[in-house]
């Protein structure tokens, strides 16, 4: 399986990808916003998109749709529930849905609601693992929940899947959010010596060769893995004296939340 991820050098920093099948050069595009340049570099590399995937429903994951059909024909895909929202959907996807890309890439839906109720994820069927997350799971943070979602919803996504996912497995989200997101770890856990690295390690890095994270790294500096952790629960009960000594995971994680949509 061939990635090929896609920066937009928008205000929004999108990065859009190509899953490419390295034996049949067949591609299926990830929220391609960029149809340009997803068309530019499938061009280049004598790919051709077959398929498109939106992860949900929110135009800048789905704005490149119309052209990027019109170039191409390739099938519209996105969460069964997205059809109202996304225009000429082909295939409604469901949690376990089984994608194809050519003749060697395997592709499994995940049902991942919280950034919005109609949101999947792609998880790759390879060796090493890859997550397609769009606005779930970013790197050293999680999505908001404005717009269609739920903060309840996400810490169960976390939980009861991303959190169980293989340690190798790589991240690749749908903006490039990190240095912010470090920051707010360092100021939920200031000691955290590995955000401390990895901030310095990402500082000014060039989006077009941006640093791709593993679920064990993402756990190491994202504060949405870290619920257990007592420097962050001691500096949550600073922010929210109601909150018990020992608060339960969900109520970490919701609080949490809260604290970054306003940080």
């Amino acid at each position: 399986m061939i990635v090929e991820q896609i920066w937009t050098a928008n205000a929004y920093r999108n990065f859009n990808y190509l899953i490419v099948c390295p034996e049949t050069g067949e591609a299926m595009a990830v929220d391609p916003l960029d149809a340009k340049k997803c068309l530019a570099a499938a061009k280049k590399n004598g790919w051709t998109i077959t398929q498109i995937l939106n992860t949900h429903e929110h135009g800048d994951h789905t704005g490149g749709n119309r052209a990027m059909i019109e170039a191409t024909q390739a099938k519209l895909l996105a969460h069964r529930n997205a059809g109202s929202a996304i225009p000429g959907l082909d295939r409604g996807l469901g949690a376990g849905d089984i994608i194809r890309v050519g003749k060697t890439v395997e592709l499994e839906s995940l049902d991942t609601p919280g950034h919005t109720m109609s949101h999947v994820c792609l998880l790759s069927h390879t060796d090493t693992p890859a997550l397609f997350c769009g606005d779930t799971l970013f790197n050293a943070g999680a999505g908001n929940c404005h717009n269609g979602g739920h903060p309840n919803e996400l810490y169960q996504t976390f939980a009861s899947q991303l959190a169980k996912l293989p340690d190798n497995t790589l991240v690749y989200p749908g903006h490039d959010y990190i240095e912010n997101n470090l920051l707010f770890t360092l100021d939920r856990e200031p000691g955290n010596a590995s955000a401390k690295q990895l901030l310095d390690r990402i500082h000014d890095q060039d989006p077009n060769r941006a640093l791709v994270s593993t679920l064990a790294m993402e756990k190491e500096v994202n504060s949405f893995f870290r619920l257990h952790n007592p420097t962050i629960i001691a500096r949550l009960r600073e922010a929210f004296p109601d909150l018990p000594e020992h608060p339960d995971p969900k109520t970490v994680f919701l609080k949490l939340r809260e604290l970054r949509n306003s940080w």
